[in-house]
């Protein structure tokens, strides 16, 4: 019998266990994985048990726990298969011409994404974007989702006043992302679908979902409607913090569908707190002030008391807190508002992170939800505007060795859903064969891929009886992969509580 996507399978055979601090006798022998209800019952030498049921022949690849991606914007994610690619503008007027030929939305919008203005000769310019684009309202959101280039059209559209550049920065931004994000559901259900049917084949099992919305009602929609690739943990945002603490939310608590039964797939998150900008926006909150501008370190979204009042509030009523911190600033006081109201969670990003301050997450038991991509990504942005910067960029390393525990995701759409891309720029801190960046930064193989698990790189990541059989079965050991094998990992199958969700 040949296995399909939702088939509960008896046995993986022929597969080979990998991870750090193994207990199991087989070292690097063949092994067949026994599931029963949704667990692993058996792990024994392969063939010395009777092939009973259905079997997934791993073909002598590993198996190894589930990933995760800790940080994803779903619907923006998954919408981002309707906008037009601007990564590859080189300048404005390069980015106005291709938004001039992208096709026009039902709704009549043109929208980009992916733009990064940063390293541009020439800055964002209304009448540039309204020349090429004419009266068609237009979109183009930074690669850093923290701003967002109109054109007249659509910031008459949005109810903004025209200026000179036609550029929204951090709240206004997020705002126009909302409204754009706010699609029928008979558009963004399928491609959510679609994107989350990609994470599985990535061997991606459960995800953190950070959208801007009410997320509750969101996922008991998808859920009546059948979804079931992926688990999920959704965030609240302040915005709606009251109407989770009334509806008795809690972090953790799973959801239940129209039929009233909880379902496992998909549960209460943390509070979702944006306490600064971004590196590319140049307003992500810093010390020391951005090149040629001495007035600009960057800026504080919410204030230490606000922050402080929030996230005790969270707190009281059992929702955990999930702080956005960029620059060093904005990660102390996220430090410090954790120390002082004894929320539990983590600091979402923590990009640039003061010395003194890097112990403290692993004192105060703050996870550190990181982006290795993004360090590559911003390896040059780094190095221009954050060069006076005295505080530690990406410290993944000194993160992990001081106890912090991680947590890697890739806030897609800011960098694409690929876990294994994740654990490449963790461990080899390269890609497109440069010199490695800031090699002193990187993790082990062992740290990264317990990092990109449900548990993060406290909890070894490994296969034993008892465990819930969420698994992926990637072709090559993790462990062992350079790094054009780990970012080219071919997955055979991927299951949540043993039900396959993917199957090459």
């Amino acid at each position: 019998m040949t296995a399909a996507r939702g088939d509960e399978p008896d046995i993986i055979a022929n597969a080979r266990l990998t991870g750090s601090e193994r207990t199991d006798p087989f070292a690097d022998e063949p092994v067949d994985v026994h599931l029963a209800d949704g667990v692993v019952v058996d792990i024994a030498p392969a063939g010395a048990l009777p092939h009973r049921g259905l079997v997934v022949d791993a073909e002598g690849g590993r198996v190894i726990p589930g990933l995760w991606d800790h940080h994803v914007h779903v619907v923006q994610w998954a919408l981002s298969a309707q906008r037009t690619p601007l990564g590859e503008a080189a300048s404005a007027a390069q980015a106005a011409a291709v938004m001039a030929g992208a096709p026009v939305l039902a709704d009549g919008r043109r929208i980009g994404s992916g733009f990064r203005d940063a390293f541009w000769a020439d800055a964002p310019d209304l009448a540039v974007l309204d020349a090429a684009t004419g009266e068609v309202p237009t979109y183009l959101i930074n690669a850093d989702v923290h701003s967002v280039w109109l054109n007249s059209a659509a910031l008459r559209r949005e109810g903004f006043e025209p200026d000179g550049s036609g550029l929204l920065r951090e709240e206004p931004a997020f705002e126009i992302s909302r409204r754009l994000n706010a699609v029928d559901a008979t558009v963004s259900d399928p491609l959510v679908a679609r994107m989350a049917q990609d994470a599985a084949a990535r061997g991606v099992t459960g995800l953190v979902d950070f959208d801007m919305a009410w997320n509750d009602e969101a996922w008991r929609r998808r859920l009546a409607a059948g979804f079931d690739a992926l688990r999920v943990s959704y965030g609240i945002y302040p915005e709606f913090l009251e109407r989770a603490i009334s509806e008795g939310l809690q972090t953790g608590d799973a959801l239940h569908g129209a039929d009233g039964a909880a379902s496992d797939l998909v549960r209460v998150g943390a509070l979702k707190v944006i306490t600064d900008g971004s590196l590319g926006t140049r307003t992500a909150a810093c010390s020391h002030h951005y090149p040629g501008d001495a007035h600009n370190h960057g800026m504080l979204t919410v204030d230490l008391a606000t922050l402080v009042e929030l996230m005790t509030r969270a707190t009281g009523a059992g929702i955990a807190s999930a702080i956005h911190a960029i620059g060093d600033v904005a990660n102390s006081h996220a430090l410090e508002a954790f120390a002082a109201t004894g929320a539990w969670g983590t600091i979402e990003h923590a990009q640039l992170v003061a010395h003194a301050d890097i112990p403290r997450f692993g004192r105060l038991g703050v996870g550190a939800s990181v982006q290795p991509e993004h360090a590559l990504d911003d390896r040059d942005l780094t190095d221009t505007v954050w060069g006076e910067q005295t505080a530690q960029p990406y410290p993944l390393r000194t993160l992990a060795d001081t106890g912090a525990n991680l947590l890697f995701g890739s806030d897609a759409p800011v960098a694409p859903l690929d876990p294994w891309a994740a654990m490449a720029s963790a461990v080899f801190r390269t890609r497109d064969g440069r010199e490695p960046w800031q090699p002193q930064q990187r993790v082990d193989a062992a740290t990264a891929l317990a990092a990109s698990t449900r548990g993060g790189s406290a909890v070894a990541a490994r296969v034993q009886p008892g465990d819930v059989a969420d698994l992926t079965v990637c072709e090559h050991d993790p462990l062992a992969a350079d790094e054009s094998t780990l970012r080219g990992m071919r997955v055979s199958a991927t299951l949540v509580a043993g039900r396959l969700t993917h199957v090459a």
